[in-house]
């Protein structure tokens, strides 16, 4: 699937007007007025109409004879877009979208690491080995620590080989890369202990201490949210 990001007129016109939809300015409903968006983006028509086109396949908008170009009701959106879940997370649309991640992350992955712990070959211990190295050698570099993280979860994923829990990845990565960024600048302990704790378990074909040690480390993950949310009141 294609992600538009923010480079060129196009993705920039994609993004701030997905962007008003996500927060609410432009609401639910709402008819979008082209020509004065024309102007006040200082964009050609063609790239303003090839935006929404690119809006309208996401289910964001829809435009109707008479009624013109508007804004669909969110339980028309395809919320599970990578897109749509980036633009999402990138600027806190919804307030409780870290929460929602966290919920979906505690009922996913315990059971993936014990999946994983039952169904790992030498090759997929590998791989979380490879992102726990390359967590352990990130040090204060925030960018490499968010790449090696979504490695280790990416490799646990793939470790369960279920096609379909592989892929939850992209929900998960889109949410966790946002969540890791805004932690890991702020300075976070080790994290190296608590995945080290889910790849032995996973070694050991441990399934019942994978899961609990994924548990755990997903406690030490809200508990990283709340203080950053304490130190930031």
């Amino acid at each position: 699937m294609q992600h538009y990001g923010t480079r060129g007129v196009h993705g920039q016109t994609v993004e701030v007007l997905a962007q008003r939809i996500l927060t609410g300015q432009l609401a639910e409903g709402a008819t979008l007025d082209i020509n004065a968006l024309q102007s006040e983006l200082d964009v050609s028509l063609t790239a303003l109409r090839e935006a929404m086109r690119v809006l309208a396949a996401k289910g964001l908008v829809d435009a109707r004879p008479k009624r013109g170009t508007f804004v669909r009701p969110r339980d028309d959106w395809s919320l599970l877009d990578p897109d749509v879940l980036r633009w999402q997370f990138s600027r806190a649309a919804r307030p409780g979208l870290f929460s929602d991640l966290h919920e979906l992350r505690s009922i996913v992955e315990p059971g993936a690491a014990g999946l994983a712990a039952e169904r790992a070959t030498d090759a997929d211990v590998a791989a979380l080995d490879a992102a726990l190295a390359a967590m352990a050698s990130a040090g204060d570099d925030t960018g490499a620590a968010v790449d090696a993280d979504l490695a280790f979860h990416r490799a646990l994923l793939a470790a369960t080989h279920n096609e379909l829990l592989q892929r939850m990845e992209v929900l998960i990565e889109t949410g966790l890369a946002e969540r890791d960024r805004m932690v890991h600048g702020a300075g976070p302990g080790d994290p190296v202990p608590s995945h080290q704790a889910v790849v032995d378990a996973i070694r050991q074909h441990d399934a019942a201490e994978a899961a609990r040690a994924m548990g755990r480390l997903l406690e030490q993950a809200v508990d990283d949210v709340a203080r950053l949310a304490d130190e930031n009141r």
